[in-house]
């Protein structure tokens, strides 16, 4: 059983910073993507940033320059910098594991909630 625990969440100010964790655990593929996605409220759930675990990256055009996702293979976390966060930042932030051994096998986070609001 593989679960993922996301953490990091909060309220802050346009212009602060955050820290997003998310560590899986279980019986994982080593050859895997994860990633972080978001959905704000009416909206659909979007891609943020993604990482294999060779260390390559897709980032959303909106978070470009500003969104930084990073890896520890050795502990199966990864992490979400975000800096100069705006307020249409503010959604739900979702934790994704993924690997294909086989088939194709998917797991998320429970969620965590990033606010941003003066």
């Amino acid at each position: 059983q593989v679960q993922l625990v996301e953490s990091g969440g909060g309220l802050v100010q346009p212009g602060e910073s955050l820290r997003l964790s998310c560590a899986a655990s279980g019986s994982i593929f080593r050859i895997n993507v994860m990633g972080w996605y978001r959905q704000a409220p009416g909206k659909e759930r979007e891609l943020v940033a993604s990482r294999t675990n060779g260390g390559t990256t897709n980032y959303a055009d909106s978070v470009k320059g500003r969104f930084t996702i990073s890896r520890d293979n050795a502990k199966n976390t990864v992490y979400l910098q975000m800096n100069s966060l705006k307020p249409e930042d503010t959604a739900v932030y979702y934790c994704r594991l993924r690997w294909y051994e086989g088939m194709q096998y998917e797991y998320w986070g429970q969620g965590t909630q990033v606010t941003v609001s003066s």
